[in-house]
């Protein structure tokens, strides 16, 4: 896995114990994921495994986006708002701005988001009350493996795989020093 630091207990107990919070705070992650997509596809319209693998992926999250809203409304739960945590912030604090280094950053710390979130809905699937919800975020740990799996695969095909790696692990302990510190608003990346 690319992360280097497994989730904290602290983390999966304030989630559980706000569950109603997470599920609304999913929401808006499959949302943001999709538009991630889609911004990839505007910005680098001329890399054509992007687009075209990046279409798909869209399409994946749009659909995930609507099984998370079935959810809240089974739950009375209304879309709403909700304050962002910092994590997706600070991660992409540390994207450079000049091209070519610009896309390789993005497409990886990308790659490190959707494989916290592959662990973390994990843990829900595993721990959640309601078995039928622990049923549906199982469900999802495959997509996500698979999202953060093309993610990386693509920054592997547009770039020196040791120049790969060498930027992977610097990001990946950045974003495990994120999260060492717990957001005191239960989020599924805080």
């Amino acid at each position: 896995m690319l992360i280097k630091e497994p989730t904290q207990l602290a983390w999966l107990e304030q989630a559980l114990n706000n569950l109603d919070v997470i599920l609304l705070d999913h929401s808006h992650c499959e949302r943001k994921a999709a538009s991630c997509a889609i911004n990839f596809m505007f910005r680098y319209p001329a890399h054509t495994k992007i687009v075209r693998k990046l279409t798909v992926l869209a399409q994946e999250e749009l659909e995930h986006f609507e099984l998370v809203n079935r959810w809240l409304e089974k739950k009375g739960i209304d879309l709403a708002p909700l304050n962002a945590p910092p994590y997706p912030g600070l991660l992409k604090a540390k994207v450079r701005h000049q091209e070519p280094e610009r896309l390789l950053d993005s497409l990886l710390i990308s790659a490190l988001i959707e494989a916290r979130s592959h662990e973390r809905l994990g843990l829900l699937g595993k721990h959640a009350p309601d078995p039928e919800l622990g049923k549906f975020y199982q469900s999802l740990m495959a997509s996500e493996a698979r999202h953060y799996g093309l993610y990386w695969g693509l920054a592997d095909s547009y770039f020196d795989r040791e120049q790969v790696k060498e930027r992977l692990e610097e990001l990946s302990i950045y974003e495990s020093e994120i999260l060492q510190t717990l957001h005191p608003e239960p989020r599924i990346h805080s």
